[in-house]
């Protein structure tokens, strides 16, 4: 006997997921595999989830086989900021109203590890993806004052974790911005991620991963040793454990409507625009709305923010022109600078939960399935985080930290 879940529309929803143009456009990718009758691991999604779990579970001598409607990398991936973090959107210090201040801090320290194991993953395996330490910058706003600020920062150094507060005359001197206080984290890096998508992708192949595409997985069914995979075009699958890593197209029966969409804007100018000290960190606001900036290694200025709460691609694009002209206007603030002009611009969907952390863990109403859902900001970070608990959940080591990022948290 088996149990199954499936839909009308497929087992996740379909979406326009992003609209313009953007700085890391996939191109054209190598052509699919075959679809194998059985594998141990089974990964629904193309992107940076997918295939930051599709290179570890590889690794490990496991059979796995990615399936995607669309070519790897060429869904929100390329939307993305592209600054691999160890910050979250919700501050330590809210967390620890929240959660209690061991918990809230462990998560922190969590996070902040994954990103470094990443980081030294990437380098071990040498991915050509344009990774280079950028420091990040988070300044003073409505959500967190200066004062705020420095409260913040002492309570993450006292929890091991490196931020230095900085005054409105140091960030101004260090980083060439219109004077506000901020805290600054050293350790950060950015990436191409479609390149590294592809790259991790390239990795998983070496170790005789398959990844299947177009393929439209419309029905999951679990028994008790292996789970099916049904495609729209009559092919199966039978899988071990399946992980769901479909990014912002949701699977609605497992993943809780806590996890929700928003919709954010994007803008980059043409390469040689930032000046040498405007490359020198990611600068993100803590405000509502905000504001987040970094330049590239060609010397584009990329800013984006001004998230609205929808998730419909006609209202996201039909805001593009007005939500660009009010990102540009913040930059010429920042920068005290009249000359910065749009090259490119971008909109695209945007997951988010209650605390800003991801879903990650079993599937609560079928067996052998699993989600890794990025959602809450730190979407790479978040793939190297699910990379290392679902290594531990599915192969049986378990992981202390798992249930603090569990999908069904918030019941």
């Amino acid at each position: 006997m088996t149990r199954g879940a499936s839909g009308l529309m497929g087992l996740t929803e379909h979406r326009d997921l992003r609209s313009g143009e953007t700085v890391w456009e996939p191109g054209k990718t190598a052509p699919g595999d075959p679809l194998p009758e059985t594998v141990d691991i089974a990964i629904v999604g193309g992107g940076i989830v997918a295939a930051t779990l599709a290179e570890r579970f590889a690794s490990l001598g496991r059979s796995v086989a990615v399936i995607d409607r669309r070519e790897p990398a060429h869904g929100s991936t390329a939307a993305s900021t592209a600054q691999v973090m160890c910050a979250m959107d919700t501050p330590l210090g809210e967390l620890v109203s929240r959660k209690g201040e061991a918990q809230a801090a462990q998560i922190w320290r969590r996070v902040q590890d994954a990103v470094a194991n990443f980081s030294a993953r990437i380098d071990a395996l040498g991915i050509a993806c344009e990774k280079q330490q950028v420091p990040t910058l988070c300044l003073e706003g409505d959500v967190l004052d200066a004062s705020a600020l420095e409260q913040e920062g002492a309570l993450r150094r006292s929890h091991g974790l490196p931020y230095a507060f900085l005054t409105a005359e140091q960030s101004a001197e260090r980083f060439g911005i219109s004077p506000r206080a901020g805290l600054v984290c050293d350790i950060d890096f950015e990436v191409d991620p479609a390149a590294l998508t592809l790259g991790l992708f390239a990795k998983a192949r070496a170790h005789h991963a398959t990844i299947t595409f177009p393929a439209d997985v419309v029905a999951l069914h679990a028994g008790d040793a292996t789970a099916r995979l049904d495609l729209a075009d009559g092919r199966s699958l039978e899988a071990r454990d399946v992980i769901l890593a479909t990014g912002y197209e949701r699977p609605l029966l497992f993943l809780p409507p806590a996890f929700s969409l928003l919709s954010t804007f994007v803008i980059a100018t043409a390469p040689g625009v930032a000046q040498p000290n405007e490359r020198e960190a990611m600068i993100w606001e803590a405000a509502d709305p905000y504001l987040y900036v970094r330049a590239d290694r060609d010397g584009r200025i990329i800013a984006g923010g001004e998230d609205i709460e929808a998730d419909s691609a006609s209202r996201r694009d039909a805001l593009m022109d007005v939500k660009s002209g009010a990102i540009l206007a913040q930059l010429h603030r920042l920068f005290q600078r009249e000359d910065i002009e749009i090259e490119r611009r971008w909109s695209a969907a945007f997951g988010s939960s209650p605390d800003s952390l991801p879903a990650i863990g079993a599937a609560a109403n079928l067996p052998r399935t699993w989600m890794a859902y990025g959602y809450g900001g730190n979407g790479i970070a978040f793939a190297a985080l699910a990379a290392e608990i679902l290594e531990g959940l599915i192969t049986g080591k378990g992981d202390g930290d798992a249930a603090a990022f569990s999908p069904y948290r918030f019941a």
